[in-house]
């Protein structure tokens, strides 16, 4: 009765998670639609509008017109305020009202910031709250104040001050949207830049929970097992993905001649972070090497840390199916770290989430070799780079999203809404299935595998 009752309420808070991001979709809509969003008051197609509201809600940043040009500073700010509240999830600034006004949290209202949070226990809702909000505050104000040091002499005073928020904001969230025209490819030699923007990148994708514990080691003189797995598998995607980007890049020789080891050894860095859902770059994708491409393929595919502002299947999925893998070679029969075991009930979730998520991109694939059409030098990584960058809320591109047809943009549109909403979330909502206990269990029999 627990387990159905249980089933019911997720299906339930679904539901309203779901409700909750389409309506904030609807508003980005609505709100870009107005004249006063566009330059020169030219306004945009239902579709574009659409597309872009749906891609800063799901912190995504592909886009189908440029914002630097297409989007007046109204627009542009729209944008900003959709990807923040995407970002840090619709009920983190319903929980801050609800604060200002010094009401306190019915039971319900609980329930959906544990479940948008992903959090173990219904006792961390305020505590956890009070670090996303404050932890956001200071990484955000701290990055603006850093940026600014570059761009205000730049840009001056009004425009630097400006860019600096604008894209402390959107390095934070993982958003990738920027108000250049070309995302940081004109800053390819700033290396003061890219590295404040690398610490912002992953300090948003590492997660709220994992900085929790970090802040708090002192006190605890421990950290859980999800920040342990999480620190320990983000690090060792950070240094292979580096590694292998230099040997793939040929140590970036697409740059000019002279540009400095150190500068070169900065953009290999950023490299490697960005396709962590953050969707900034400062190279040219199409100009990459093919191994680079499957590179960031890979990388965009797993994403960032749950509870965080980045997407993908999540770096404790993967490091506990890396975990599972090795525990099976080795002949174990649990799958252990740092002195714990998993659950098998973590596994199957974890294997069930890769191959749902597998699923998704196969078909939204297939059908967009249908509708879209494969420039000459391409080939099927055209597409596919496009699918798991949309469905791992990255926003990088080889240039299909510009050239999308209207059956490409919905099923981009639901990549990136699937990819920040959660695949078991979306199902769960969408489904009307009923939890079934069964009171026969068939003998067991092997098949062969492999």
């Amino acid at each position: 009765m627990d387990k159905i009752k249980n089933s019911k309420l997720f299906d339930t808070l679904s539901k309203k998670m779901v409700w909750g991001f389409i309506l904030l979709i609807t508003v980005g809509t609505i709100l870009l639609s107005l004249p006063i969003a566009t330059r020169g008051m030219h306004g945009s197609t239902f579709i574009d509008t659409v597309f872009t509201a749906t891609s800063a809600t799901c912190i995504t940043g592909l886009t189908v017109v440029n914002t630097a040009t297409h989007w007046s500073f109204f627009g542009q700010v729209v944008i900003l305020a959709l990807s923040e509240v995407g970002a840090l999830g619709y009920m983190t600034f319903a929980v801050l009202l609800f604060n200002i006004i010094r009401r306190h949290l019915n039971l319900s209202t609980q329930l959906m910031v544990k479940e948008s949070l992903n959090l173990e226990n219904l006792s961390d809702t305020k505590s956890v709250m009070r670090y996303v909000i404050g932890l956001s505050a200071l990484f955000q104000i701290g990055g603006a104040i850093l940026l600014g040091a570059d761009f205000i002499p730049r840009f001056g005073w009004k425009r630097g001050l400006y860019v600096s928020v604008y894209h402390s904001v959107m390095s934070f969230c993982n958003a990738g949207f920027d108000v250049f025209g070309n995302s940081l490819r004109g800053f390819q030699d700033d290396s003061y830049l890219l590295i404040v923007t690398i610490i912002l990148i992953i300090a948003g994708g590492l997660g709220f929970l994992v900085w929790r514990d970090l802040l708090l080691f002192h006190e605890r003189k421990r950290l859980t097992l999800n920040s342990k797995l999480t620190l320990v598998t983000t690090s060792t995607l950070f240094v292979v993905g580096f590694l292998l980007l230099l040997v793939t890049e040929r140590d970036l020789s697409l740059m000019p001649t002279h540009t400095s080891w150190f500068n070169r050894t900065v953009n290999t860095l950023f490299l490697s972070v960005t396709p962590r859902t953050a969707g900034l770059i400062t190279l040219p994708t199409h100009q990459l090497q093919s191994g680079s491409v499957f590179i960031l393929m890979i990388l965009m595919f797993v994403g960032g840390t749950p509870g965080s502002t980045a997407g993908g299947i999540k770096t404790t999925t993967f490091g506990v199916l890396m975990l599972q893998s090795i525990a099976q070679i080795r002949g174990k029969k649990d799958v252990e770290f740092s002195h714990r075991r998993f659950s098998q009930t973590n596994i199957s979730r974890a294997l069930l989430l890769v191959f749902l998520a597998s699923i998704v991109i196969v078909v939204a694939t297939l059908i967009l070799t249908q509708t879209e059409r494969i420039p000459k030098g391409f080939g099927l990584e055209y597409i596919v780079f496009e699918v798991l960058s949309a469905f791992g809320t990255v926003g990088l591109s080889l240039g299909l999203t510009p050239h999308l047809t209207v059956i490409g943009k919905l099923v981009i549109m639901l990549l990136m809404f699937i990819g920040r909403v959660g695949i078991f979330t979306s199902l769960y909502s969408l489904s009307k299935r009923q939890t079934k206990v069964n009171q026969i269990r068939y003998p067991e029999e092997n098949v062969l595998i492999g």
